[in-house]
């Protein structure tokens, strides 16, 4: 019998830049609170959100994504043609079918990459670097577009009290490449589906799933906060790091107080810049680590060469974490 072949791809991986798309609409807490007869420092105590991005009402997701990607395109030097991977984490794409990530492909003019989404909620971004750089070691593709991107308004009941104030819109993205050291750790990944019912759909009156979204606040808090934390800690030891290797964090950005409590869990040293892009953005689920990423880099919090211990957590209960170079 005739054996069969092979590929192998790079050794190793990283990160060649990174993109971001924020609307232009700005929405401060005051435009909020009457629907949730509630306050701007109800909410800032609560979440740490003052403002955040909601779409134009003709922008759609990919439109935001695209604007993403392309600014990480520019952003890493790569040549588009050399694409030959798309994932989109997104659970706001507005069509059942097809994926987004194949019109996205189009749209930037991408020759036939594999493209598909990944719908992993809050830590698709996440999910969505480590297939990628598996796909580049396992020799499946060479350059692999990733984003995460949401619009998250299509989903919201601005009455809901427990989630008109914590979401928003927005898109980020990265490119992953092969590289001649590591630049991407290993992914600690899971999910706990016994709690799904935590982020989900509402419910309509006749038991199916409504359009918008709603969350057991409480419930996803205490989980976030003492789960979260060694998933975390994992991803620094796959890394063969300690958590003094650690010169940035950028971990979901859903609370400001989920982001303090993780960094007193883990005890990160002083030294370490957190992201907190929540306060002028929200939280935009898939998107909100590599736009959080994209912020310190433009404004000098992240540095290349830094190592940055990134988490993404949400609905599923799902979540992934790696320690990765900045590009």
């Amino acid at each position: 019998m005739k054996a069969l072949a092979q590929r192998t791809g790079a050794q190793y991986t990283r990160i060649l830049g990174f993109g971001g798309y924020r609307p232009q609409r700005l929405v401060p807490n005051s435009e909020i609170v009457e629907a949730i007869d509630s306050s701007d420092e109800w909410i800032q105590e609560r979440s740490g959100v003052r403002t955040r991005h909601f779409a134009r009402d003709d922008e759609t997701m990919l439109d935001m994504a695209e604007s993403a990607a392309r600014d990480a395109i520019a952003r890493s030097g790569v040549d588009p043609a050399t694409i030959d991977g798309v994932i989109l984490g997104s659970v706001t794409h507005d069509m059942f079918t097809p994926a987004a990530a194949p019109m996205l492909a189009d749209r930037l003019g991408l020759d036939s990459p594999v493209a598909f989404d990944l719908s992993a909620a809050c830590a698709g971004y996440c999910h969505g670097i480590g297939v990628a750089s598996d796909l580049v070691r396992a020799g499946s593709a060479s350059t692999v577009l990733v984003l995460g991107a949401e619009r998250l308004t299509s989903v919201l009941d601005p009455s809901d009290r427990g989630t008109a104030f914590i979401f928003g819109d927005g898109a980020g993205a990265a490119i992953v490449g092969a590289s001649d050291h590591v630049g991407i750790g290993p992914t600690i990944w899971g999910s706990d589906g016994a709690a799904w019912e935590a982020i989900r759909p509402n419910v309509l009156e006749d038991g199916s799933p409504g359009p918008t979204i709603t969350m057991q606040g409480q419930s996803v808090f205490r989980w976030a906060v003492w789960s979260m934390a060694p998933v975390a800690l994992r991803a620094i030891d796959a890394a063969g790091l300690s958590v003094d290797d650690i010169d940035v964090f950028i971990p979901h950005q859903a609370n400001t107080r989920i982001i303090d409590a993780m960094v007193k869990q883990m005890k990160l040293p002083e030294h370490v810049k957190v992201a907190r892009d929540i306060v002028d953005m929200a939280n935009t689920s898939a998107a909100s680590v590599p736009l959080a990423a994209e912020r310190m880099i433009r404004e000098g919090q992240a540095k290349s060469g830094d190592i940055a211990l990134q988490i993404g957590f949400g609905a599923g209960l799902a979540y992934a974490a790696q320690v990765i170079e900045i590009p």
